[in-house]
């Protein structure tokens, strides 16, 4: 049993413990010759003292002492229980919290204690849609799409948000919160369609709330974006995008907001170029004089120069609006970087990398931390991988992990993979291998200067079809 949900549970037997030893104590005691003995029992906590242990849990979390917040989250239960009694409605919220103090800990197993109880003392217990559920309900489903059990977090999710439509309006803002953990869950399942339809219904959300011209939809935009730009539908995705920079430019005073749409832009004609476009042209390319005016990249399609353009505005507009934005800064000379080292121009490639890792440096430890690994921005996973399969059968087949270890050069192309584990690979890992092998990575940055990395982790998740039982003679 992990430490934490023992912790808790002597905190709850402590307490109880304290109160029954009372009771034996008071029925020990001689009674007097007239009258018959008679059993006392300790009073139940008072209001006061729930409220106090209550202080002190908000303190504890509030200075992320998560030690002495599991200590008083198990006294407001046990403060609770003894008050109320062990089914009381009274007890969905102390176990709430106690559940989230334990996820806050890593602490698995003990979160999804916490939350199943509370989520029980409620359920089939009262008619009708109950707004108690909501964080209980959305805790357990953080609790499970942590630990991997997509399946359970999806129905967790999705059953929060449905409360929170039916009780707070079909287009209320705090939904969000929930909303975006179930993409997630059926993104992890495979579930594309019900993925992009909430991807949808989310950013009509947001717009309904704020407007269609409103600065707040720039992030909402955004995020639709990069799901269209994750599912290959680049074209779309390059409409949100100019969208959204139509919306920043509007605010004159504020330039740098239209940063994220420039390179969303660039990020789309980059992806087109290499993956192929959302949908094939039925003519030939218009040419001038013979040359294409688009150079085509290496196993791809032409590319638009409009793309080098967009991430040089953009890094024109950070430099030129103090306060400098250097991580913003960063992560944009870096991107510039990884465009050069895609179409085959290192020495332009090293020199923006080198630009970014300045203002990385002085953004922060935090800042330059990604750009210390390779960054994976090309890689196709197999047919079989869940990424790409969706068998309308879900059942007629099983979740094989393939962990490879890579080595990635400076140039971000692959060397070598091999398994994990050190085993001989068979088809399945084969097939995981020759996926990894054509992979190309933005390399690791040491010092500002592209670098070769041994041991890059690669994992994909494979679906394993099960053959069928034959039928017996």
């Amino acid at each position: 049993m992990d430490r934490l949900a023992l912790s808790l549970r002597a905190a709850l037997s402590l307490l109880l413990a304290a109160t029954a030893a009372q009771a034996v104590a008071a029925m020990g005691q001689d009674a007097p010759t007239t009258s018959p003995t008679v059993a006392t029992s300790a009073p139940p906590p008072s209001a006061d003292e729930r409220a106090s242990a209550h202080a002190r849990l908000r303190a504890a979390l509030a200075e992320d002492r998560l030690e002495a917040a599991t200590i008083e989250a198990a006294a407001v239960v046990a403060l609770t229980e003894s008050r109320f009694g062990k089914d009381a409605r009274e007890l969905v919220n102390p176990l709430t919290n106690a559940g989230t103090v334990a996820f806050r800990r890593g602490d698995l197993a003990a979160a999804e204690v916490g939350y199943q109880r509370a989520v029980a003392l409620i359920d089939g217990k009262s008619a009708g849609a109950d707004r108690d559920l909501i964080r209980p309900l959305t805790g357990l489903g953080e609790t499970w799409l942590a630990a991997g059990r997509y399946t359970e977090a999806a129905v967790a999710f999705k059953r929060a948000v449905d409360l929170s439509r039916n009780l707070d309006g079909l287009y209320n803002l705090a939904q969000l919160d929930i909303v975006d953990p179930l993409i997630e869950s059926y993104v992890a399942l495979g579930r594309r369609e019900e993925a992009e339809r909430e991807h949808q219904f989310s950013f009509r959300v947001a717009e309904t709330a704020y407007g269609r011209n409103d600065l707040r939809l720039l992030d909402p935009l955004d995020r639709l974006a990069r799901w269209y730009e994750s599912i290959g539908r680049y074209t779309t995705a390059r409409g949100l995008h100019a969208r959204a920079l139509q919306i920043a430019e509007q605010g004159a005073s504020t330039p740098p907001l239209g940063v994220p749409a420039l390179r969303g832009l660039s990020r789309t004609w980059l992806d087109e170029a290499l993956f192929g476009p959302e949908v094939q042209p039925n003519t030939a390319p218009d040419t001038t004089n013979g040359i294409d005016p688009f150079p085509t990249v290496s196993g791809g399609s032409r590319l638009n120069p409009e793309g080098e353009r967009m991430l040089r505005a953009a890094v024109g507009v950070l430099r030129s609006h103090p306060p400098v934005d250097h991580q913003q800064l960063g992560e944009t000379l870096a991107q510039l970087g990884d465009w050069y080292l895609l179409t085959g121009v290192p020495a332009r490639a090293s020199a923006a990398y080198a630009e970014a890792w300045k203002s990385l440096t002085i953004a922060g430890p935090s800042a330059r931390r990604p750009y210390e690994s390779p960054r994976l921005v090309i890689y196709r996973p197999p047919s079989s991988s869940a990424a790409r399969l969706s068998p309308s059968d879900p059942e007629g087949f099983v979740d094989r992990i393939v962990e490879l270890r890579l080595r990635v050069a400076a140039d971000g192309k692959v060397l070598d993979a091999v398994l994990a584990d050190g085993s001989e690979p068979d088809a399945v890992a084969r097939s995981v291998m020759f996926a990894a092998r054509k992979a190309r990575y933005a390399p690791r940055l040491e010092g500002g200067a592209p670098s070769e990395t041994e041991g890059v982790l690669l994992r994909e998740r494979m679906l394993i079809k099960v053959p069928k039982a034959t039928a017996k003679e």
